[in-house]
């Protein structure tokens, strides 16, 4: 999917870029299928203290609605054979046009939904489940995939896009292929105002502020803070683990992302 730049009519419009929808959308999204936008919540939970900063506002936004579960088994299009329409994620290679499956004996191919346990060893696949029935809730991300590496038992072994080897249950389905839209890591915001219609509110950095305000604030002349980063009340971040010990779903992970 290529990215469309802009002409440089103005500062902002000189350096902006947005990923072209045009070959697998069309220019309205289907009324149907389009939610409202939920107010959003300005980084605050639900005692009404912030909790994610430098979050708020934002453009009012329609929401089309995902088809993560797949349950519509036999062979469809988008658009069903019974009538009914339905959003996906948009598989790397899929056209206008292409029929897909969904179910135990659907084809190895892309877009076609299958449980871990119909699908070979080594493919490529995108949105999978956790639980079973559940919706498709790993690896949806554009451009992502994660490869299906062994099965023993009720469990396959999946490599996650982040390197973490991780066990989920053959009954859980997934989808063939990569996840489209690889160039989407390519395009630029091009100017502040964009990053507000996302509801991302400035953010400054802790070097530049006063001892008093943030422990890497101070120091003579520009400083890099000399110390490891971390947030205004002193707890580290930027790599620092904050998974809790004893989660429950710790022990399906074989191999954590970054070990050797």
């Amino acid at each position: 999917m290529p990215v469309r730049i802009y002409k440089p009519t103005s500062p902002g419009r000189r350096k902006m870029s947005v990923s072209d929808f045009s070959e697998i959308t069309k220019a309205e999204p289907e009324r149907s299928l389009l939610e409202g936008s939920r107010s959003s919540s300005g980084g605050r939970n639900a005692y009404g203290r912030v909790t994610a900063w430098q979050r708020g506002g934002g453009h009012k936004r329609r929401f089309r609605r995902i088809d993560f579960r797949r349950d519509k088994a036999g062979i469809a299009l988008l658009h069903y054979r019974d009538g009914e329409k339905r959003y996906i994620l948009a598989p790397l290679g899929l056209q206008v046009g292409d029929e897909l499956q969904s179910g135990p004996e659907a084809e190895i191919r892309p877009g076609n939904a299958l449980p871990l346990q119909n699908i070979p060893l080594g493919t490529v696949i995108h949105a999978v489940e956790l639980k079973p029935g559940k919706g498709a809730q790993l690896v949806r991300s554009a451009g992502v995939g994660a490869q299906l590496m062994a099965r023993e038992g009720d469990y396959a072994t999946l490599r996650m896009p982040s390197g973490e080897n991780r066990l989920v249950h053959v009954r859980c389905m997934a989808t063939i292929g990569q996840v489209g839209n690889l160039d989407h890591e390519n395009t630029r915001i091009g100017k502040a105002g964009r990053s507000r219609w996302l509801g991302r509110r400035p953010h400054t950095r802790g070097v530049a502020m006063n001892p008093v305000d943030h422990p890497m604030g101070g120091g003579e002349g520009k400083s890099s803070g000399g110390r490891h980063p971390c947030t205004p009340w002193g707890k580290p971040t930027k790599g620092h683990k904050t998974r809790k010990k004893k989660h429950p779903s710790n022990k399906y992970i074989v191999k954590r992302r970054g070990q050797k």
